[in-house]
């Protein structure tokens, strides 16, 4: 939670910092919020070990391959990602490039989800076939 707080309040103050510097300069105002940005995502990074350990627990109670966990993770790290970038580029008056890359990071999502499809179809076939 301390953590948290302290993070709230670097944007805060960012983005006070960059209001009042996109007045002179819009092209470090938008710097400014991406090093900002990246601050917190490597801030926050720390906090993913322990649910990546207790998806990799799960995953060996369930008998899952490790590929499907790191096919999800993946997922999750592309979408949070793109949202990120995608709200930098809207802010940078790029908003036609946010949305394309959130339609990219959809697809490519999509793609690299379909062995889970795969693997959900097989099981399913394999419920039908002992009915």
């Amino acid at each position: 939670m301390n953590t948290f707080l302290k993070i709230t309040a670097a944007v805060l103050v960012t983005a006070l910092l960059s209001l009042v510097i996109s007045k002179q300069s819009k092209d470090f105002s938008v710097l400014l919020v991406l090093a900002a940005c990246s601050m917190t995502v490597v801030i926050t990074m720390q906090y993913m070990e322990p649910v990546i350990a207790l998806m990799q627990k799960l995953s060996s109670m369930a008998n899952l391959d490790n590929e499907l966990l790191k096919i999800l993770l993946k997922s999750v790290g592309i979408g949070i990602l793109a949202e990120i970038v995608s709200l930098i580029c809207t802010d940078s008056g790029n908003a036609t490039l946010g949305k394309t890359l959130q339609i990219s990071a959809a697809v490519i999502i999509l793609y690299l989800s379909t062995p889970l499809f795969i693997n959900l179809i097989d099981l399913i076939e394999e419920i039908l076939s002992a009915i």
